[in-house]
């Protein structure tokens, strides 16, 4: 069981990103995509289950100082720091080795990401700024992911609205961590004596605005190419009301794990639906 919770398999719902750019191509339903696809979601799993022991080996001492991390397995004293250092590098192989049965720029991708993370966890993620673009640039690397898996083009819009919106929920995150952990924050994570509320709240404006912005190209992109201009186009009010939801939970005080949002919320999950079913039809109608 401590072994289950130190890989982190309900955050592997993270690693959905990788079926993005497949899905906007509409490639998903030809059998080869989606095995790479599939494949590339694989890895992904892999890879952040590997750097997960990695992290919580290296963060151990600053974990327990934390009124949820410290019971987090190695936090906790139930795995050794050297033995969930072995156990994330079998992972992290395995992750890169898979890699290659999809594309060779899958590989390249999620040696990038294993190279940031572990960079994260020993020294990004004590300077502020930079440990939000660390964690955001790991997220965008999940949605490239999917496309150079299945060798599809990637829109710059896409790319722009994918870098955006990791930054808002990293951002969003930090903001939760400082809230709950008020003046002791920076015991926990030094980055966090640098960030106001008021700062992370400005920054979370600015990452929606960019995503708004960008989705709003990307959708005028894509109904132009298909011809399907109403579903597209009518995609971006789901897409705004969900950001404009998530902001409202982070505001009211939700936890600032994605996942944990996306999964309590009934109205964010209906919201996510609908924008799905737009953009689907949208790709598969057109």
């Amino acid at each position: 069981m401590a072994w289950i919770r130190l890989v982190r398999p309900k955050q592997w719902s993270k690693n959905v990103l990788v079926f993005a750019a497949p899905g906007a191509a509409g490639v998903l339903g030809e059998g080869d995509a989606l095995l790479k696809t599939c494949i590339a979601f694989v890895c992904f799993c892999l890879a952040a289950s590997g750097t997960y022991c990695w992290n919580d080996a290296l963060d151990a001492v600053e974990d327990r100082l934390h009124p949820k991390k410290q019971h987090r397995p190695i936090a906790a004293g139930a795995i050794t720091p050297a033995s969930a250092m072995v156990v994330g590098t079998v992972l992290l192989t395995l992750a890169v080795t898979l890699s290659f049965a999809a594309h060779w720029h899958l590989a390249m991708v999620i040696g990038g990401y294993v190279g940031l993370t572990l960079a994260y966890s020993s020294a990004l993620k004590h300077e502020p700024v930079i440990d939000l673009a660390a964690v955001a640039a790991g997220f965008l690397l999940r949605a490239i992911a999917g496309g150079v898996a299945v060798d599809v083009e990637i829109s710059p819009y896409f790319l722009i609205v994918a870098g955006a919106g990791s930054l808002f929920m990293v951002t969003g995150k930090r903001h939760a961590e400082r809230v709950e952990l008020g003046d002791g924050a920076a015991a926990h994570r030094r980055s966090l004596a640098h960030y106001s509320i008021t700062y992370l709240a400005y920054v979370r404006g600015v990452a929606t605005s960019i995503a708004i912005f960008g989705y709003v190209l990307w959708a005028f992109e894509v109904s132009a190419r298909t011809g399907n201009e109403v579903l597209f186009q009518l995609s971006i009010v789901p897409f705004v009301l969900g950001l404009l939801r998530y902001a409202l939970l982070l505001e009211q005080g939700a936890g600032g794990a994605p996942e944990e949002i996306v999964l309590s919320d009934r109205v964010l999950q209906l919201i996510g639906l609908t924008w799905i079913a737009l953009f689907a039809f949208g790709v598969h109608g057109g």
